[in-house]
């Protein structure tokens, strides 16, 4: 997918994923794209700081298909019985692109 493809689809509301589902790219509410990985929420810029070289190859950018949502449904949840986006003491984290 080119830059601008990318931008199209999350925009557009689709799901965009660099190289694995475990990394989604989203629009902050500053208006820069990211991409995060989404287990441990650690990101980077979608691109350089000139905002024109993608990190990462545009081959390794793809829109999620209904069935990837379905088949990681259940992998939010850990061992230790603490589900994704829970942070200790039962408070709420906020989804990507709500973050404070």
């Amino acid at each position: 997918m080119t830059l601008e493809d990318i931008k199209a689809a999350v925009d557009a509301g689709q799901t965009v994923h660099w190289a694995n589902t475990g990394y989604v790219v989203h629009k902050d509410r500053l208006g820069q794209y990211l991409i995060t990985y989404v287990p441990n929420g650690s990101c980077i810029g979608l691109t350089d700081q000139e905002g024109q070289r993608l990190n990462g190859k545009e081959e390794e950018f793809f829109i999620a298909r209904s069935e990837d949502s379905v088949e990681n449904s259940g992998s939010q949840s850990r061992p230790d019985g603490q589900g994704r986006g829970v942070a200790p003491g039962g408070a709420g984290a906020f989804p990507l692109g709500r973050q404070l």
